[in-house]
């Protein structure tokens, strides 16, 4: 049991939380003596929480997963882990993101409590309302912005705010569509929203967000002209992910970074030139 209760954490979703750091690392503040110690601990909250709000997720949808040709082995679905041993973890993982949280600051504690009510009202309802349903998951990403630059005391530029919503829309939107191309008739059984969502819709929306993405971040990165040569791997790394959509790679974005070299290789390329062009001169 106890490897099926690991998998619950979903550690690899960890990923996502490295989007408090954004703030205090484009602000050209991440090396300051301290500061990216004073992110640690507001990190694992975030994990915690998020890891809490997944298993959550699991229990309301173990019946559906059992539809999804992938999901029907994940440990709740499957059988290997039960409900009550979940419902044990979540909890114990909730109260020790909120201990955690609370030596923090009331701004980020509020915020990942925030977070957690957006993740159960998804995960209760939202998750089967088009279009409501990709603005919660892109709520997440942006709560976490938020934290970061309520933990390190840096407030968030327009264009960012923009460019991390517009992006988690594109990303979300990704991954629905590939969930439905992979399950066709069958979507409606795993997820009500699939169903519902008229042909060609995703696929525009797909296009329509990336673009806006590519073009506020070409807005952001002009405040700061060692940057814009960071533009063209933006470009990329949206085409590559809309090529392993319409390939049937798959959709899900952390997955997607961590399985496909091209990707990865360009994110970490961006990350590299983001931080030599903020703090190599």
């Amino acid at each position: 049991m106890i490897p099926g209760l690991f998998r619950l954490l979903r550690v690899k979703q960890w990923l996502k939380n490295l989007m408090l750091f954004f703030p205090p690392y484009l602000g050209g503040v991440l090396l300051q003596p301290g500061l990216a110690l004073k992110g640690v601990v507001p990190f694992l909250s975030f994990c915690l929480a998020s890891s809490a709000s997944y298993i959550v997720n699991d229990l309301l949808d173990r019946v559906s997963d059992c539809h999804h040709p992938a999901k029907k082995h994940r440990p709740l679905a499957s059988g290997q882990v039960s409900s009550a041993a979940a419902l044990v973890l979540a909890l114990a993982l909730l109260l020790c993101a909120f201990a955690l949280a609370s030596t923090v600051s009331l701004a980020f504690t509020l915020i990942l409590l925030t977070y957690l009510f957006v993740a159960l009202a998804y995960s209760l309802r939202l998750k089967h309302v088009p279009v409501v349903d990709l603005f919660c998951i892109s709520a997440g990403f942006l709560l976490r912005l938020q934290a970061g630059g309520a933990v390190f005391g840096i407030a968030i530029s327009e264009w960012l705010f923009l460019s991390v919503f517009l992006l988690a829309v594109f990303l979300s939107t990704g991954k629905r569509f590939a969930e439905k191309a992979l399950l066709g008739s069958d979507g409606g059984a795993h997820r009500k929203s699939l169903h519902l969502y008229p042909p060609g819709f995703l696929e525009g929306t797909m296009y329509m967000t990336g673009s806006c993405v590519l073009v506020t971040y070409t807005m952001y990165v002009v405040a700061h002209r060692t940057l814009v040569y960071t533009v063209p791997l933006c470009c990329f790394g949206l085409l590559r992910y809309l090529f392993r959509i319409k390939s049937g790679q798959g959709g899900d974005p952390t997955e997607s970074l961590l399985r496909d070299v091209p990707l990865f290789a360009v994110g970490f390329l961006w990350a590299v030139m983001v931080g030599w062009g903020i703090y190599g001169h």
